[in-house]
């Protein structure tokens, strides 16, 4: 039946989220994530994502529901995807190497007090720690978000969120899912309407 190979995908992507919803210590470091990011924006800072592939889009998704609106009108939060300039991309890839693609826009863009989501299923990216590295040295605060493992990044990151799976794409949803109720944090925690 065909259908039975889309309700086994349907049913691993809830599987995986299901473990999350269980684990209250994996809850409690998403609430520390949430709380660091609304700091950083209480404070001036601002948020900085880097992720190659599918976690590059994740990492545009995040930054346009920040920038933009997410659940109500608001004032603009500031987040930059370091995945979208195609003309400093190609420059640093054929100037330095792609290794530094992200490393270079941090230390162009970025400052002391502001925060660098780091998303890599593998959490091996040679491109995102170079970027951990990076931010770490000038003092900007680093949130990883990775597969089960957490590969080389888990340590090098103040915080790192890791999904309960293995298969990219179950890790893929789940990092969306965390980027939308960190927006949902930060928007309601920095503008909650009157009304709510």
């Amino acid at each position: 039946m065909k259908d039975l190979f889309l309700q086994e995908q349907i049913q691993e992507s809830i599987a995986v989220k299901q473990r999350l919803l269980q684990d209250a210590a994996w809850l409690a470091e998403l609430v520390q994530v949430c709380e660091l990011t609304l700091a950083v924006y209480r404070a001036g800072g601002k948020l900085l994502i880097a992720g190659n592939g599918g976690s590059a889009a994740d990492a545009q998704h995040i930054a346009g529901e920040l920038v933009s609106r997410f659940y109500f009108d608001r004032p603009a939060l500031p987040a930059i995807a370091l995945t979208t300039d195609s003309s400093i991309m190609t420059a640093i890839g054929n100037d330095y190497g792609y290794e530094l693609l992200f490393s270079r826009q941090i230390e162009g863009n970025g400052k002391a007090g502001d925060l660098l989501l780091a998303i890599s299923t593998s959490g091996n990216s040679p491109n995102i720690l170079h970027a951990i590295a990076t931010a770490r040295r000038m003092g900007i605060t680093v949130v990883g978000l990775t597969g089960s493992s957490g590969g080389k990044m888990a340590d090098l990151c103040h915080l790192c969120l890791r999904i309960p799976a293995t298969v990219t794409p179950r890790i893929q949803e789940s990092h969306l899912l965390v980027g939308h109720l960190l927006c949902a944090y930060v928007e309601r925690g920095m503008f909650q309407p009157a009304d709510k």
